[in-house]
């Protein structure tokens, strides 16, 4: 192994008065067992604590921060562990919300949308093309209105400012020009398709990960594996999850998959106080919160080789027969991979860890799909499969794909607010709303927002300088894309050698993002590295050929340490 760089980079402590350093953007096991012995021996409050570490959690932290206050993010897992890494990796502009007549989501997503791809997040979000093929036996209706409700949401991406140049508008594409987005579409009876343009997500873990990096940057002390046993509005009480035995150290073995234990000492447990606590913890929110009646909603995706529909270059749409405002599809996907997706099913019942996809999900994805394929999908052909839950409000009864994806800000009796509900590509508006209401509340010192202009690490105009920019041409293209301007960074601190060779064959992630997810993103066990930092955990086969040298970043990540 070769040494180009310290396990945990950077200075952690928050300036003080006579302080010019800012801390660092690096999340490591370092960093967590500092901050959290700070903590331990605290008297006096902190400006704000907010419970979860989603993308929701994340935002607030980094709002937050940004405006000056002191901020602690307590995540009882780590970093996108629920909601946040089980979406569709969309930032979508609410076309469905604007079909509904739901124009105030529809516009705010349109809106928020644009920041994330022109400011805040453009390496991580990018434009991706939705085709929807119209066949000879396509009723009337369902011929006609995926092209008005597209024209309707470029006429949208124009009020919200996003530039044709970025997004370009919706538009009619002949048989040939379909076939070009999506080499397996069925041929027979195609006349046309509608085209429009939304954005993807490089990965939504991803996302989550820079949000929590750039708020620790500006002084949040972001803690995974610190569970909230109690909360009110000023108060919480803390368990380690990892306890004293191995705490600053990432973690190799250990129980369970993911490697992490936890000791039994009462010592393990601490209470912080605040001015103000916020609980963003998504579908657990009646967990924290009593009284908060949150609805889950089952979203599963299956995940395909890019092969079975010819690699296509664009989402292949497919109309829900019976419906007119539900779709199917087919995303492409990192490593090669689609994801086909989306259902919406009812999840009553106890709110697990990771929702697992049922039989008649699977069923129902494939034949929504193979009805505009050439070659019917099989249950040989997929990979893999994910599960995730939308933290719906509940308004009673009704279908959860009727029930509102707005948002709602909670407090309750003891003071502590609660957020739920919403979507991920509001996840910024959400915090803004949030950190305004508490500041009102508690007096604090907050300045203005400034989210909407903040870049995140990696994009154009952070200010964390990227090593060697006229070296990104010697990069790999999987790596620039998914570090934006940190990518030379990225191979600069690998703990591992060979930095740029493969994690295993056939995958396009590196060695020194393996080595980079333990020194600076926080990373502290397999699971994290495979299923978080990397998508490689969604397949199981590349999981097992990636799982040695996830281990090797870890072990190189704890010998840095000593």
């Amino acid at each position: 192994m070769t040494g180009h760089a310290k396990a945990d980079p950077g200075p952690t402590a928050r300036p003080g008065p006579t302080d010019a350093r800012a801390p660092s953007t690096a999340l490591s096991a370092g960093r967590r067992a500092r901050e959290l012995a700070e903590l331990r021996g605290r008297s006096t409050p902190v400006d704000l604590i907010v419970i979860g570490g989603g993308i929701t959690g994340a935002g607030i932290a980094l709002d937050a921060a940004s405006r000056g206050l002191e901020t602690v993010l307590l995540e009882a897992h780590d970093l996108a562990f629920g909601t946040s890494r089980w979406s569709s990796k969309l930032a979508h502009g609410g076309l469905r919300y604007l079909a509904t007549g739901n124009v105030a989501i529809a516009r705010r997503s349109a809106v928020e949308r644009g920041i994330m791809l022109e400011r805040t997040a453009p390496h991580l979000v990018r434009p991706l093309a939705q085709v929807v093929p119209v066949y000879r036996d396509t009723q009337p209706v369902g011929a006609v209105l995926p092209g008005l409700g597209f024209v309707a949401g470029t006429v949208l991406s124009r009020l919200a400012g996003t530039r044709a140049d970025r997004l370009p508008g919706a538009r009619v594409l002949g048989p040939r020009r379909v076939a070009e987005y999506v080499p397996g579409v069925r041929r027979d009876g195609l006349r046309f398709g509608h085209l429009n343009w939304d954005c993807q997500l490089v990965d939504d873990a991803r996302l989550v990960t820079a949000v929590a990096r750039t708020a620790a940057g500006h002084g949040a002390r972001v803690i995974t594996r610190a569970r909230v046993l109690e909360a009110s509005g000023t108060r919480v009480t803390v368990r380690d999850e990892l306890g004293a035995s191995v705490a600053g150290r990432a973690v190799v073995g250990g129980p369970g998959a993911g490697g992490a234990a936890r000791s039994d000492d009462d010592d393990d447990e601490f209470t912080l106080s605040a001015r103000a606590v916020v609980s963003a913890t998504g579908v657990w929110a009646g967990q924290t919160t009593p009284g908060v009646r949150v609805r889950p909603s089952r979203g599963t995706h299956l995940v395909l080789d890019a092969a079975a529909l010819g690699h296509p270059v664009g989402a292949l749409t497919v109309p829900v027969p019976g419906e007119t405002n539900r779709f199917c599809f087919a995303i492409p996907a990192e490593f090669g991979r689609l994801h086909v997706g989306l259902t919406d099913v009812d999840a009553p019942g106890p709110v697990p860890d990771v929702p697992e996809s049922t039989e008649a999900e699977i069923d129902f994805l494939l034949d929504v799909v193979n009805r505009a394929l050439e070659v019917r999908l099989t249950r040989d052909d997929v990979l893999g499969t994910f599960a995730g839950l939308r933290p719906l409000v509940d308004s009673g009864d009704g279908d959860t794909a009727d029930l509102s994806r707005d948002h709602a800000l909670l407090t309750s009796d003891n003071g502590l607010v609660t957020i739920t509900g919403g979507k991920l590509t509001e996840y910024r508006l959400m915090a803004e709303q949030v950190v305004d209401l508490v500041a009102g509340r508690a007096g604090l010192p907050a300045g203005p927002c400034r989210t909407a202009d903040l870049p995140l690490v990696g994009a154009p105009g952070h200010p964390v300088a990227a090593v060697s920019a006229t070296s990104a041409g010697l990069l790999p293209a999987s790596l620039v894309a998914r570090y934006g301007q940190e990518a030379g960074t990225v191979v600069a601190a690998s703990l591992l050698d060979r930095p740029l060779e493969a994690v295993a064959e056939g995958l396009d992630v590196t060695r020194a993002e393996f080595s980079y997810a333990v020194t600076h993103e926080g990373a502290l066990t397999v699971d994290d590295v495979l299923d978080r930092r990397s998508r490689i955990g969604l397949v199981a086969t590349d999981r097992a050929a990636a799982e040695p040298v996830a281990r090797q970043a870890l072990a190189a990540g704890r010998a840095a340490a000593d």
